[in-house]
């Protein structure tokens, strides 16, 4: 986010809060600009929007740092939701299948969605049922952890399902105390 410093400040009258975090009241820009500057400060509009708006005196260099800081942090607790994608056959053997199950069930704990695709080759396209059949029993196996975003459906020579993962329900006061 970008803020306006010293003479970028363009109004007539802000808001004016002090170094010390005092509200100081609504003063004319000139003056707060030459009260920051007596300071050895910096004149930032932090609340560009309110009328009028808001301005306080801090040391620009510091805001900055101390912004970019707080930006990363939160950037850093943040999950991002990734697409897993799990490839099936039509004609997938049980061991195999319940390898890439435990794969998907793994991706989904994580909090990833995950992406079933059952690929056709040759005279396999004569039988999408049975990949359909293998694709909705993944789905059904994964039921407890995860919900079917998209159906499975046809796209070229594969079969697509996209699954993401089931929120815990948060407790509720009434069933913590029972």
């Amino acid at each position: 986010m970008n803020f306006r410093v010293n003479r970028q400040i363009r109004v007539p009258k802000v808001r004016l809060v002090g170094e010390d975090g005092s509200q100081v009241g609504i003063v004319q820009t000139k003056d707060a600009l030459v009260r920051a500057q007596e300071s050895g400060l910096d004149l930032v509009e932090v609340a560009p929007n309110a009328q009028p708006p808001v301005c306080k005196i801090i040391d620009y260099g510091k805001f900055r740092y101390d912004q970019t800081k707080r930006d990363k942090e939160s950037k850093k607790a943040q999950h991002q939701v990734k697409v897993k994608e799990v490839k099936l056959k039509p004609n997938i053997d049980e061991h195999d299948f319940q390898t890439k199950l435990k794969r998907a069930h793994h991706f989904l704990e994580k909090g990833n969605k995950v992406k079933l695709s059952c690929m056709f080759r040759g005279r396999e396209m004569a039988f999408t049922d049975l990949g359909k059949r293998v694709v909705i029993r993944m789905c059904d196996e994964l039921r407890p952890v995860a919900v079917v975003e998209s159906p499975p459906k046809m796209l070229g020579r594969s079969m697509i399902c996209v699954l993401a993962p089931q929120m815990a329900k948060p407790l509720r006061k009434e069933n913590i105390d029972a």
